[in-house]
């Protein structure tokens, strides 16, 4: 009976830990206290990824939504605000994290919850969650915590082409980075012209990037040109610094057209000749030859290579044609 009763204590004595382990994981004292609400008093808006560069510093923008419960948000009164890294499970308004690494720059009246984090390193990467303290209301943002993820190499630069390249047109071509904190941007050079706009920009959801841009008229010579643009970022101790290189493609008419005879020199009658066309095009150039004569010019064949038999002299030439244009070569002379 005695082993019973025992049994029956480490039974119940098992089973009140794994409900006060449950309970710890609801209700966690200090800033996740208030999270076992199924409707939640606070919810804020921030970017769906938020990076930073170690040794850099991270802008995180961030708004708010204060709900109504037993207390309401009272704009007109003084507001308090912290983040709390998920590791912290006694949460304090007045430590919160160091406001020395992380400043709220926001108006927190104005439902701005906008941060700046400062001397990112790893130790920070983690999950924040918002507190904030109006008067009576106190609420913390437990569904919607801000994830920082920090990593020690920088972003490469994006180069952003027009699509369909063709000769003669002017396009702008610009290369941007991410810029996670725009107090300190990322320098931008390439090779292009040094004197190139630089500036950084807001982005739709709050964050920034950095851009530099040129505009160019295009040319057959820019046709596998290589740009190359390099972003430098100011960290802790020196800089950190991507590049990204990229290929242009550049359709253009045909250029340099040449005809060829052989053999060459003199040409017995009724010898057999070969007239050859060449030309740079892109995309490739289609052929046509034509014969001079005293009614005007006479197409005599299509394609890159004429063969014929001689049986009197004559002047030809070649024009080399694709969907941007043509190009006519000089006159082949065939003396018999």
């Amino acid at each position: 009976m005695k082993e019973d009763y025992v049994s029956l204590m480490a039974v119940l004595s098992e089973n009140v830990l794994r409900v006060n382990m449950l309970l710890s994981v609801f209700f966690l004292p200090g800033v996740l206290g208030d999270c076992g609400s199924l409707t939640p008093l606070l919810s804020i808006t921030i970017p769906n990824k938020t990076e930073a560069l170690s040794g850099s510093c991270l802008l995180a923008p961030c708004s708010f939504r204060a709900e109504k419960g037993i207390t309401e948000f009272n704009s007109e009164i003084e507001t308090r605000g912290a983040w709390i890294q998920s590791k912290n499970d006694i949460y304090d308004i007045n430590k919160g994290v160091n406001k020395d690494l992380a400043k709220i720059t926001g108006n927190l009246r104005q439902k701005n919850c906008t941060t700046v984090f400062s001397d990112i390193n790893k130790s920070q990467e983690d999950k924040y969650f918002l507190r904030i303290e109006n008067g009576d209301y106190k609420a913390t943002a437990c569904s919607t915590p801000l994830h920082i993820t920090v990593q020690d190499s920088p972003w490469s630069p994006s180069i952003n082409i027009p699509a369909d390249l063709k000769e003669h047109q002017s396009v702008t071509i610009s290369c941007s980075a991410l810029t996670p904190c725009p107090h300190s941007p990322p320098e931008l050079t390439w090779n292009l012209q040094q004197d190139s706009h630089r500036h950084t920009e807001k982005n739709t959801e709050g964050t920034f990037t950095t851009k530099i841009q040129e505009t160019i008229t295009l040319s057959d010579t820019h046709d596998g040109y290589n740009i190359s643009c390099s972003a430098t970022y100011p960290v802790n101790g020196g800089n950190k610094t991507a590049e990204t290189e990229v290929t242009l493609s550049v359709s253009y008419a045909p250029k340099d057209t040449s005809a060829s005879i052989s053999p060459s020199g003199l040409v017995s009658a009724g010898s057999w000749v070969e007239l050859s066309c060449s030309s740079r095009a892109k995309p490739p150039a289609s052929f046509t030859w034509f014969r001079n004569s005293k009614h005007g010019a006479i197409n005599v064949s299509v394609g890159q290579v004429y063969s014929f038999y001689a049986t009197e002299g004559g002047e030809y030439y070649c024009v080399a044609t694709n969907d941007l244009g043509q190009n006519r070569s000089s006159v082949i002379f065939v003396t018999t």
